[in-house]
């Protein structure tokens, strides 16, 4: 699997805007949104993710330090994305301790990307919540007397029927 695409995809899906950029030794994927901007890098295995992280970061952040200083609120969300396929046991906790290290940028960092859910996985703090209640088919007046209990008989009737916003007031205030 190319993690490259497949964050792309990912991110643009979810919304974002992305770009790629690179110079002689150091490339990285840019996104951003409306409140979110980050880079996404790859490394060939989890110890070049854990000796080359800071480097990359740092590269990357002098590289765009004029676009953060104007991102105004913005520039209190910037991530720094470190991926691998690599699945190294033994520096599975260095790379998760990573994601505790709030110097310079917010972190994400995965070992064992390897299919688009991994991918899906590593960058879903990124996305948008994607859950949408499920809803009975139910009447709405059911539902809102069920949910209403609360609320004096008299008051409730008069919102589900036709009384005027000052009519259901006193109602609920039990002048009427």
């Amino acid at each position: 699997m190319d993690i490259h695409t497949q964050t792309e995809i990912y991110l643009r899906e979810a919304g974002y805007q992305t770009w790629n950029w690179a110079d002689s030794d150091t490339k990285a994927t840019c996104f951003e949104n409306q409140s979110v901007v980050g880079f996404i890098h790859e490394f060939d295995s989890a110890q070049k993710l854990i000796t080359e992280w800071q480097s990359r970061e740092k590269k990357v952040l002098e590289r765009h330090a004029l676009a953060l200083r104007s991102a105004s609120d913005k520039a209190w969300n910037v991530y720094s994305v470190f991926l691998t396929g690599d699945q190294s046991q033994e520096l599975r906790r260095p790379i998760e301790k990573l994601e505790e290290n709030f110097t310079l940028t917010r972190k994400i960092a995965r070992q064992g990307v390897v299919t688009d859910e991994d991918v899906e996985n590593a960058l879903m703090m990124l996305a948008p919540i994607r859950a949408r209640p499920i809803l009975e088919s139910e009447d709405l007046e059911d539902r809102v007397r069920a949910r209403s209990k609360s609320i004096r008989r008299e008051a409730l009737n008069g919102f589900l029927g036709s009384a005027s916003p000052s009519e259901i007031f006193e109602l609920l205030r039990g002048k009427s």
